[in-house]
């Protein structure tokens, strides 16, 4: 009876551990993502000291297509925070494509605070979405928002109100 019992308890134990890895652990994920310019950026890219809000999206989402369109009429409080959104389209014909012109289609690059791509390059090196397992992403938009000291203030796990997303911006600022 004493054997099961430390059996079970060892189960339990690794697999809280195993679950431990892959949960977010209150910092931004370490990402990379390819540009629709082709070039690549990272979490070491974020500049420091200033609040950042990094969104998990899919392209042909119409709650990311919507929230990205509400976040452009918001801008005026959202421009001192730095975007990142991640994709995990790939990045052959014609998903590129498709990031492309999400890019161009909602004038991303109007916006210097914002900057968006794709981590399905390190889908091919490591066999898995970074990003996507690290915030254990079930649905998009997934938005999660980090104050000036880099901790985790707000995340949302669905399309939040973008009355909602503005208030915890707010208070990231």
């Amino acid at each position: 009876m004493i054997k099961r019992l430390v059996f079970f308890l060892s189960l339990v134990i690794a697999a809280g551990c195993t679950n431990a890895q892959t949960k977010d652990n209150g910092t931004i994920a370490h990402y990379r993502i390819l540009k629709p310019d082709s070039t690549f950026t990272s979490w070491k890219d974020l500049k420091k000291g200033q609040p950042a809000m990094l969104i998990y999206f899919g392209t042909d989402c119409p709650h990311c297509q919507k929230i990205t369109m509400e976040m452009k009429q918001k801008m005026n409080v959202l421009k001192n925070i730095q975007i990142i959104m991640v994709t995990f389209s790939k990045t052959e014909s014609p998903w590129m494509g498709m990031i492309k012109n999400f890019h161009r289609d909602f004038e991303l690059a109007k916006y210097p605070n914002i900057t968006m791509g794709t981590e399905y390059p390190d889908f091919l090196k490591y066999g898995f979405y970074p990003v996507q397992r690290y915030y254990n992403v079930q649905t998009t938009p997934y938005i999660a928002i980090y104050n000036r000291q880099g901790k985790q203030t707000k995340a949302f796990s669905k399309e939040p109100k973008i009355d909602d997303l503005v208030a915890a911006v707010k208070k990231a600022l």
